[in-house]
């Protein structure tokens, strides 16, 4: 396996990437890496160059550059190497800690889309505190702010391959993200999208999940539209950390018997604190292009790096890719008809 990186990308590169990098290569023996960064910066801190290989760019697409034009006119960054790297088949998958958005337009313009999918999304695994699995799918996280009825009914396609082939769940539980359980709840692109996802044989589907119950364990999918996934994301993430936060700060300030109760209680914090670091679960996959392509979060360290490269591997290995696009390809009249049907419904009103 051959996986390209981009060290120059995230608040912590070239360090944290050459860090994580060396660390999962000494846990993986069968990956190779091709770290793409400026030559003076990475090549200093590698110690071990087995299984290695820098590939020197003269240009950094930083978090603040526009992402489209970044990735036009930035063409020997190490982001835009990297993404060629994979569009020719010098490497298998795509790695990047940097910016966001230049990702996803690499991804999609330059690795390049699956015939079929209409938009590539981002998808991530978050924790489940009750139910069968520990683990659920969500997604889209803001890849596309807005989204048609026919994307949410094939993130449901996609996000069903990811819990099968990485997280190893059967026959995936798929649940849509709206404002209420009902079916008639949410606006017209929703309702339409809830019929469309009940009808179909492609994956199970279980019915709309509201935001409250996104931790609960009931879905192993949750399939948002870019908005409310990414703002449904964010307030998850945050709600947890203060929750965190502000017990640690209650336990403090209880006097001698709340910090002795709150000892005791330490283990059961750290194992919550772990669920629900990011650090632990890898990165984010960009589901719908023709390879892996995975982001970390910009300030993710070299436990996150190595994590990540992890799931890469299990992407790889269990032909995630491969297996999504065979669906696509085999399904490709079913797909077309799901799409021209609402069209002359559309058309019709």
């Amino acid at each position: 396996m051959k996986i390209a990186v981009d060290a120059m990308g995230g608040d912590f590169a070239p360090q944290e990437i050459v860090k994580g990098i060396e660390l999962a290569r000494d846990r993986y023996d069968d990956i190779e890496f091709y770290l793409f960064g400026t030559e003076s910066k990475v090549k200093p801190l590698v110690k071990n160059w087995e299984r290695m290989t820098l590939v020197a760019t003269t240009e950094v697409i930083e978090m603040g550059d526009e992402p489209v034009k970044a990735m036009r006119r930035k063409k020997d960054s190490s982001l835009v190497r990297a993404a060629n790297a994979v569009k020719s088949g010098e490497a298998d998958a795509l790695f990047s800690a940097g910016n966001t958005g230049a990702l996803l337009s690499s991804a999609i313009f330059i690795v390049g889309r699956i015939k079929g999918v209409d938009r590539p999304a981002l998808a991530t695994a978050l924790p489940s505190f009750d139910g069968p699995n520990d683990q659920f799918v969500f997604m889209d996280l803001g890849a596309n702010a807005e989204n048609k009825p026919v994307h949410l009914y094939q993130y449901g396609i996609l996000g069903s391959f990811y819990a099968t082939h990485v997280l190893g769940f059967d026959n995936p539980r798929v649940r849509l993200l709206n404002n209420g359980a009902e079916e008639d709840k949410g606006d017209e692109t929703h309702k339409v999208a809830h019929q469309l996802m009940k009808s179909t044989a492609a994956f199970n589907f279980l019915g709309n999940i509201e935001s409250r119950e996104l931790l609960e364990g009931t879905a192993d999918v949750v399939v948002a539209d870019g908005f409310s996934g990414n703002a449904a994301l964010k307030a998850t993430e945050g709600t947890a950390l203060m929750l965190l936060k502000q017990m640690k700060k209650a336990i403090l300030n209880s006097g001698l018997k709340g910090k002795i109760g709150g000892a005791l209680l330490k283990p059961a914090f750290k194992e919550i604190q772990k669920k629900l670091d990011y650090n632990e679960a890898g990165g984010a996959i960009i589901l719908g292009v023709k390879a892996p392509v995975v982001k970390t979060h910009g300030s993710a360290k070299a436990s996150a790096v190595a994590n990540t490269m992890g799931q890469i591997r299990i992407m790889i290995e269990h032909n995630l890719i491969p297996d999504i696009q065979d669906y696509v390809s085999k399904h490709h009249d079913d797909l077309q008809s799901v799409k021209a049907d609402l069209q002359n419904e559309s058309e019709s009103k």
